[in-house]
């Protein structure tokens, strides 16, 4: 693999005592040379190549090994990022992604664990390089409320906006919001990359919430979102090369100790259910995401209980397991960390 050589941070890099305007202008130029040689080293997909990460994995649950659910897509030209975990810079900034650098965001739903992550992306992708410096509205996709979300949240911080607005000079674009609010169907089309937004079975109390398919070059990934058992998960992962799932796996002990564990079940996938949805349509792999080990629960018990149902390729995801998608999906098993991709 090749090794990647870490940019210097922007406080090592020096400048002549001059004037204040002199000063940020130097800076400026000298950040925007990081930000090409960042922008050249990270791993980019621009030759046609189709590649999932596996931002984070996890749950609510503060996890140092599962970071909170987010999904890196990389087609072609485009880079997407879908829900907005607990602990999404970090894994962008291991990848040396640059976050203003991402083309295109997408919500499933309004659960705070996909959500916490989005004021730190967006507010540090507008900082100057090698963070991004975003020179463009944050384009986002979601269900109807995202206008909402992104109002409350420019008006969250905008003390902050105006001090570094006056102060660092960033580009008033770069903090500005683009929200679409999406139905179900094709909400995404650019560059040969195309996103579709279906409803997908988070409970009776939490609607819209979404899946996502993307797709490019004749391949198909589908990310079910959070969700019970689907069938319309199951229907659009039919023919998928990927397809991402959501699991919760409660021991039974568990369930009848503690009866409230049911209404888990209520809202997530257990390994059964999710099983299910693999065995109606048989994508070439499948991969856990969003995976919670509740009480004793392992993973080895996760996957005995899915292969009772499911016979096919499975993987149980991991923080920044990488799938790159072909003629078959490939995987990255080992956490790919700078200067290991």
């Amino acid at each position: 693999m090749t090794t990647v050589k870490q940019p210097p941070r922007i406080d090592q890099v020096s400048a002549q005592p001059s004037p204040r305007r002199t000063l940020w202008s130097a800076v400026r130029t000298a950040c925007a040379a990081i930000a090409l040689t960042l922008a050249s080293a990270a791993p980019s997909a621009a030759q046609g190549e189709f590649r999932v990460t596996l931002l984070g994995t996890g749950t609510p649950v503060p996890s140092a090994e599962r970071f909170g659910y987010s999904t890196l897509v990389e087609a072609g030209s485009q880079k997407l990022v879908f829900d907005f975990g607990r602990g999404l810079t970090i894994r962008l900034a291991e990848l040396q992604i640059p976050f203003g650098k991402i083309n295109a965001h997408f919500l499933t739903h309004f659960h705070s664990d996909h959500l916490v992550g989005l004021p730190d992306l967006w507010l540090t992708g507008w900082l100057r390089p090698p963070y991004g410096h975003r020179d463009k509205p944050f384009e986002i996709y979601g269900p109807p409320g995202v206008a909402k979300l992104t109002k409350g949240l420019t008006e969250a911080f905008s003390r902050d906006i105006e001090i570094r607005s006056e102060d660092e000079h960033d580009p008033a674009e770069g903090i500005a919001f683009d929200p679409h609010e999406v139905q179900p169907g094709v909400i995404y089309d650019v560059d040969g990359v195309k996103v579709t937004a279906f409803a997908n079975d988070h409970g009776r109390l939490v609607t819209p919430s979404y899946g996502y398919t993307i797709e490019y070059s004749g391949h198909k990934v589908v990310l079910s979102g959070d969700t019970r058992y689907s069938a319309e998960v199951a229907a659009q992962g039919k023919g998928a090369d990927l397809l991402i799932h959501c699991v919760t796996v409660i021991p039974d002990d568990l369930l009848k100790r503690i009866p409230a564990y049911q209404a888990i079940y209520q809202h997530l996938s257990s390994p059964e259910d999710a099983a299910k949805v693999f065995a109606e349509a048989r994508p070439r792999l499948a991969v856990y995401s969003h995976i919670g080990l509740n009480g004793d629960a392992r993973v080895e018990d996760l996957v005995a209980r899915t292969r009772s149902v499911y016979d096919g390729p499975l993987q149980v995801g991991h923080d920044l397991m990488t799938i790159t998608i072909g003629d078959q999906p490939v995987v990255t098993e080992s956490p790919a960390r700078p200067g290991n991709r």
